[in-house]
């Protein structure tokens, strides 16, 4: 099998992360929950990793960093969190690039009275800043973008976006899903109030391993309630980071097996991987962009941009082209509307969705030229005239 689906989630991952979550299912008890040996290995493990985390995204410390099962978990505590629209007049700004887990919260949001501007996207997949200075208003509080979309693989520009959330004083909200752990990200230097991102992704953790960073002083008000390990006469959810943000037990294993990724990560580098990443789907797009009837969506003169390569050939449906690759060449993609409807409907694809080539720093050379010359057969075949098109010779002999 030849996984070119990494945006969806890692395949590929270092030995030592499954070494670290086997480790820690024989050794690690319930983080917060007593103080037994057991207990005690799950809570240093966790800390070390709020530790590495803060240390990787320059939060200003441990405190900040609370674990969630995943990117949507973060994003919903994030949005739900500090915006009320049943308390006050609020408006907020998100872009065409963003994921279902970024606008089904506003959606939901808007329902209660929150106004929502949706910046738009050309036909390359880019946002104007342009047009987010100018549609900020005097009852808007926060800004929310994608860090890169996982369609096109474009990519925003947050340290520009955040100095524009720094001038009007709103909260900046970025979903750095497709981008942790490939491209630096600074909350200070960024500017950034809420970082949120997934395990399983590029940082190549195990799924169910989410997390959201919070700057000192903007308050998130908990999703979910209930078991802290502290405070437990209180009726009410301790209200410190990062606990007010984590009730229930804590995905212990996983997280162990994201501190192992992360290791892995500061040891090899994140300039080292996104060259690799990047250098393969250069290496991919410039063998498939010039195929007769091949598509390529995203703006591809951006010099950092998320390793992501999407296509369409011809008239054929994405899930088509992607159970073709799959069966035929043994090449695992993504297929439909990749939870990304506005950004489908701004390159015009909303009816045959796109199919996604997604690389990682284990992927090969030889695999992308396979992958390639799968698409260009896929291609030629489109091609040929159809067997009931075709005149029986036969009978002129």
């Amino acid at each position: 099998m030849i996984y070119l689906d990494n945006a969806s989630t890692s395949f590929h991952k270092p030995e030592c992360v499954f070494e670290a979550v086997l480790k820690a299912m024989h050794q690690a008890g319930n983080s917060g929950r007593g103080s037994s040996g057991e207990a005690m290995e799950a809570s240093r493990l966790i800390f070390d990793t709020r530790c590495r985390i803060a240390r990787m995204f320059e939060a200003d410390g441990p405190e900040c960093v609370a674990f969630t099962g995943n990117a949507t978990e973060a994003l919903n505590t994030a949005l739900f969190g500090i915006i009320h629209p049943e308390r006050e007049n609020i408006h907020a700004i998100a872009t065409e690039m963003d994921h279902n887990s970024v606008l089904r919260p506003l959606y939901a949001l808007e329902k209660r009275g929150m106004k929502l501007t949706i910046l738009p996207a050309d036909r390359k997949g880019r946002i104007s800043l342009t047009d987010l200075e100018t549609a900020i208003r005097p009852e808007t509080k926060v800004i929310v973008c994608t860090h890169a979309s996982n369609l096109t693989g474009n990519r925003n520009d947050i340290h520009a976006i955040g100095e524009i959330a720094k001038r009007h004083k709103l909260l900046f909200v970025v979903d750095a899903a497709q981008t942790a752990g490939v491209f630096p990200i600074s909350m200070k230097r960024d500017q950034i109030d809420i970082l949120c991102f997934s395990g399983h992704k590029g940082l190549m953790g195990p799924q169910g391993t989410g997390v959201i960073c919070v700057r000192p002083g903007v308050r998130v008000e908990p999703l979910k309630v209930g078991g802290s390990g502290i405070l437990t006469f209180q009726k009410e959810h301790p209200s410190d980071m990062p606990e007010t943000l984590e009730a229930g037990t804590l995905n212990s294993h996983g997280i162990a097996g994201l501190r192992a990724a992360l290791g892995w990560i500061e040891e090899t580098g994140t300039d080292r991987i996104r060259q690799r990443e990047q250098m393969l789907m250069q290496q991919f797009y410039d063998q498939v962009k010039d195929i007769s009837g091949v598509t390529v969506y995203g703006d591809f003169s951006q010099k950092d941009r998320s390793p992501v390569v999407t296509l369409n050939i011809e008239d054929m449906g994405s899930s088509e082209v992607s159970m073709i690759l799959d069966e035929d060449y043994g090449i695992s993609t993504r297929s439909g509307g990749h939870c990304a409807p506005l950004m489908h409907r701004a390159l015009g694809t909303a009816k045959t969705g796109a199919v996604r080539f997604s690389f990682s720093y284990f992927n090969t050379e030889e695999e992308v030229d396979e992958a390639a010359r799968a698409v260009k057969e896929i291609a030629e075949e489109t091609r040929l005239p159809k067997r009931e098109d075709v005149r029986d010779v036969s009978e002129d002999l």
